[in-house]
């Protein structure tokens, strides 16, 4: 079986595994930020699936998965709104993290150590699927992006976030959160392997997919707070594709 996964971007995250859930540790970052990833996220599920973020368990019924999940920052909200999770992730030792924290938090989650490849080679189908800062780690980003589109159910939903490529996002992923700040640690990203918005459009459509909405995820150093933008995909930015019935 064929696989996108690039064994050194696997142990960079493996050797951080531990600190998933310390906010003020190697993921501060994505703590900061998971806020507005959920609100788009959460937004995208409700409106595709007609569901009322007002009921109790909005999503339940639906089947998702979480691909590279880590230690489950974004699984466990949404098995709380009632989705049936499934979270993937390709380094080891994230899982018994996730895990571990899921039962402490009174939440079933199925967590595995395996691929997007894997996944769909097993016959597995999910109505959405969580594609979130995995695509710039991968040795091959169609072929991942195709595992993705096989995974979903015809009508289902990928969200699908990544990094821009340009010296802003080189200034800031890189230099400012690596270097500067040390929220990562050096070499996390490979700036080669950001992928612009249109060429990330380009790949989702040729994996079969049809990208219907795309937002920037942008950082005021000023506040210190994450906001979404309609205009601003300079550094991170997501996007919204369905695939066909």
């Amino acid at each position: 079986m064929q696989t996108t996964i690039d064994p050194q971007e696997v142990a960079k995250f493996e050797a951080m595994a531990a600190e998933w859930w310390d906010p003020t540790g190697k993921f501060k970052p994505l703590h900061m930020m998971n806020p507005v990833r959920l609100d788009y996220i959460v937004t995208q599920i409700a409106a595709e699936f007609g569901r009322d973020l007002a009921s109790e368990k909005p999503f339940e019924g639906l089947r998702l998965l979480d691909i590279g999940c880590g230690g489950g920052l974004l699984s466990e909200p949404m098995a709380r709104l009632g989705a049936t999770v499934v979270g993937a992730d390709a380094a080891e030792r994230n899982i018994p993290v996730a895990q571990v924290h899921a039962e402490q938090s009174g939440l079933e989650i199925d967590y595995r150590n395996t691929t997007a490849e894997a996944l769909a080679e097993a016959g597995e189908q999910f109505d959405v699927v969580l594609n979130m800062e995995v695509v710039e780690h991968v040795s091959d980003p169609l072929a991942y992006l195709t595992a993705c589109q096989q995974l979903l159910k015809p009508g289902g939903l990928m969200i699908c976030s990544t990094l821009n490529r340009n010296p802003k996002s080189y200034a800031m992923a890189i230099f400012g959160a690596e270097v500067v700040m040390r929220w990562l640690p050096r070499g996390t990203h490979e700036w080669k392997k950001f992928i612009t918005p249109d060429e990330l459009f380009d790949l989702i459509s040729k994996a079969g997919l049809n990208p219907v909405d795309r937002k920037g995820f942008v950082f005021n150093p000023i506040l210190w707070t994450w906001s979404t933008s309609a205009r601003d995909l300079s550094v991170n930015y997501v996007t919204a594709s369905i695939k066909p019935e």
